[in-house]
């Protein structure tokens, strides 16, 4: 117990309280391919990471990892994780070899009061995850962490816990959440795949860019009264859910802006957000 709280206490002095909240990112990661594209998207992401502060870690709460309880990866070399098939075999040769952090791996469990935080050492950075910061921090020095969504939880519960994590961006911690708002692979028109969508797919990236610009989290936490477009968009949470997580920290006093903001696929979009 002793050696632990030693542990907390060097990690509180190597990542020191800044005089600014480091932004909070929303990023739609789509397809895969993006991780060795250089595309409209795969650029926005470079161009972020030059817009905001270099953080002192990456914390991303990716679709990917579904699990029945909430995890932090807390292993000092976190794998690459190929969680895809059919793809060419450029995209899994791909590694990003970027280090872990079991300390902040621990103050970020010592921060949850809202559930039981396991330190998993199995896990790694998924595609939700190295796809996207591969491109923002190439040279792999930052430390990256994931945590888990539990698919047993309600919205509200994951928004409430999203908001325990505040205390990571005064210390300069760079919060993702890495899905996409509108996201129904079922649904994917292969004539629509380089742009554009269905109508009922530009009225819900409309509805849910105007509810997130108006700060109406709660309607956006009871997507599923939303009509049937919000059910098209979202057939299951898992990709929708990370937004939540990263809307949870924003404050009053703080404004988003948007990038990426496109259809794809038909039933697909890379709509991503910066809270500032």
């Amino acid at each position: 117990m002793i050696s632990g709280l030693k542990d907390l206490k060097n990690l509180s002095d190597s990542l020191r309280t800044q005089s600014k909240l480091m932004p909070v990112l929303f990023v739609g990661h789509g397809s895969p391919m993006n991780g060795i594209e250089d595309n409209e998207f795969s650029g926005n992401w470079s161009n972020m990471a030059k817009e905001i502060p270099q953080p002192q870690a990456v914390l991303v709460i990716s679709a990917h990892w579904y699990t029945d309880s909430t995890k932090v990866t807390a292993m000092e070399k976190p794998k690459t994780i190929h969680d895809f098939y059919g793809f060419p075999k450029e995209l899994f040769a791909v590694t990003y070899p970027a280090p872990g952090s079991p300390k902040l791996a621990m103050e970020t469990k010592s921060l949850i009061s809202h559930t039981q935080v396991e330190l998993d050492h199995d896990w790694g950075l998924d595609h939700g995850t190295w796809t996207v910061v591969r491109y923002m921090y190439p040279d792999a020095q930052i430390p990256v962490l994931q945590l888990s969504i539990d698919y047993r939880q309600h919205p509200s519960w994951h928004y409430e816990l999203g908001k325990e994590l505040l205390a990571l961006r005064k210390k300069g911690v760079l919060i993702i959440g890495s899905g996409n708002m509108v996201h129904n692979l079922r649904m994917v028109s292969w004539d629509m795949i380089h742009g554009g969508g269905y109508d009922w797919a530009y009225q819900m990236n409309d509805t849910f860019k105007k509810l997130i610009e108006s700060k109406e989290h709660q309607k956006l936490i009871r997507y599923d009264e939303l009509g049937s477009g919000a059910m098209l968009a979202i057939p299951t949470p898992e990709h929708y859910l990370p937004m939540l997580y990263s809307l949870s920290l924003q404050q009053s006093n703080e404004d988003v802006s948007f990038f990426n903001d496109k259809l794809v696929g038909g039933s697909l979009n890379m709509t991503s957000l910066k809270i500032s």
